[in-house]
């Protein structure tokens, strides 16, 4: 499966892009799973992603959750609680 991550506000400052293409492995099939294996990537992911940060997720451009499915094709976002205009 193919999606769009988009990175926002300092998750886009700490991980140096703000979004990328990616193909996916078959095991990565919901927002909780797809931030686990950006983590697994190692620096600047892992400190980026860390559990410990609130972050929010959407999925095509409505706010999902961690058991969020993913779909080929679909626009995952990760931001912060409160982004700035």
């Amino acid at each position: 499966m193919r999606v769009r991550v988009l990175y926002f506000a300092s998750l886009r400052e700490a991980v140096g892009v703000s979004g990328e293409e990616l193909q996916l492995p078959a095991d990565v099939s919901t927002a909780g799973a797809l931030r686990a294996w950006l983590r697994a990537r190692g620096a600047p992911w892992d400190e980026a992603l860390a559990e410990r940060r609130a972050l929010r997720v959407a999925i095509d451009q409505a706010m999902a959750g961690p058991q969020s499915g993913l779909r080929d094709g679909a626009e995952v976002a990760f931001f912060p609680p409160v982004t700035g205009g």
